[in-house]
């Protein structure tokens, strides 16, 4: 055989394992699956992206659960399986546990797909959601998901200023998912797509969790050995909080429920990150102690130090951050606003975080 034959039974070979390769991809079964409750205001919407995607419709079984919505959800979702076709399948199920992670082993349990994606009911994902997912998991990934963008409903001064903080680096932290557009390992992402067996060999989530159910599933992945892949070529978007009250309560129930796991089981689930607002309501209560007592006559004055120093450093943190929030999203009314939200948010998530803390003995018992 000459070189050019040889060459040529060569490429022809690569190119019968691509397209046979593509062949596998197209006709992999996944299973998208969503958990509600309460959500009429924004499951339409999903239902839209759902139809929208362009990954081949009869490969796709839509898992809905509803886990005991007393506004219209549950009838929306019925009417969505009723009334649409050209799906492998699409089921309407209850979650009687109540709570996210036995909704998603619901899902989990009543999927039949070789990949099971997990959207939240308020998010927005693009058309090609469902194949970026397959092609990544085809490329040799067993775990995969993408960055999320937070977006906010309305164009009102003050949603915006929520959202500014929301993505902020000093409001929301700096999980890789939120903000970076490279393809990369790393410990979590949302919305993420799974190979089965994945769960086969790590278990459902964790029921005893009412939130941080991710983060702790995600750890027994990376401790199976399984890598967790952000790609960059996979997007999503989410429905950030759109009153202060809301945010400040979604963060204290995060805090909260980062002190009860990371006691009860181990603060190995979480980042480094995920402590910060716990330690700087600790520093601040410490400082303050230290500056009341300073007015006592027989203790240093000094001892005040301390405060001042941690108030002003975290006063220019404050201010630099604010500013470059201002800066990208041209908005300069917020640096009247947004110093103030910034401490709100922190507190409230530190002080969850060490509600959490003290009451994590009295969690876990009879199954609560």
């Amino acid at each position: 055989m000459s070189q050019i034959e040889m060459q040529n039974s060569i490429n022809g070979q690569e190119f019968n394992e691509e397209a046979q390769s593509q062949e596998r991809e197209n006709n992999t079964l996944v299973s998208l699956c969503v958990i509600a409750l309460n959500e009429e205001q924004n499951i339409g919407r999903l239902f839209d992206n759902i139809l929208a995607q362009d990954y081949d419709h009869s490969k796709i079984e839509v898992v809905l659960v509803d886990s005991g919505s007393t506004d219209s959800t549950k009838i929306m979702m019925q009417e969505f399986a009723e009334k649409t076709d050209g799906y492998y399948g699409i089921k309407v199920l209850d979650n009687v546990g109540k709570i996210q992670p036995s909704g998603w082993n619901v899902a989990i349990k009543n999927s039949v797909g070789e990949l099971i994606i997990r959207v939240d009911a308020h998010a927005i994902i693009p058309d090609n959601f469902v194949r970026e997912n397959v092609e990544c998991i085809a490329s040799g990934e067993s775990v995969c998901g993408g960055r999320r963008i937070n977006i906010i409903e309305g164009e009102n001064f003050g949603k915006k200023v929520l959202l500014m903080a929301e993505n902020s680096m000093f409001g929301s932290g700096v999980a890789t998912y939120r903000s970076s557009d490279k393809k990369q390992y790393v410990k979590t992402v949302a919305h993420a797509c799974y190979k089965r067996e994945v769960f086969d060999n790590v278990g459902l989530f964790n029921e005893k969790l009412l939130r941080s159910e991710d983060n702790e599933l995600h750890y027994r992945i990376r401790k199976h050995g399984y890598n967790i892949c952000m790609s960059d070529r996979i997007s999503s978007e989410y429905q950030t909080r759109a009153t202060l009250k809301g945010m400040l309560k979604q963060k204290w129930g995060n805090g909260k429920w980062i002190g009860i796991t990371s006691m009860r089981l181990t603060p190995k689930i979480f980042s480094l990150y995920h402590f910060v607002p716990l330690l700087f309501v600790m520093a601040a209560i410490l400082c303050a102690v230290l500056f009341g007592i300073s007015f006592v006559p027989v203790i240093p004055w000094w001892l005040c130090l301390p405060f001042v120093a941690g108030v002003g450093l975290y006063f220019i943190i404050d201010v630099l951050l604010t500013l470059k929030s201002c800066k990208d999203y041209k908005e300069w009314r917020a640096v009247f606003v947004l110093p103030f939200i910034f401490p709100l948010l922190h507190f409230a998530y530190g002080l969850g975080t060490l509600q959490g803390v003290l009451i994590s003995p009295f969690c876990f018992r009879r199954g609560k």
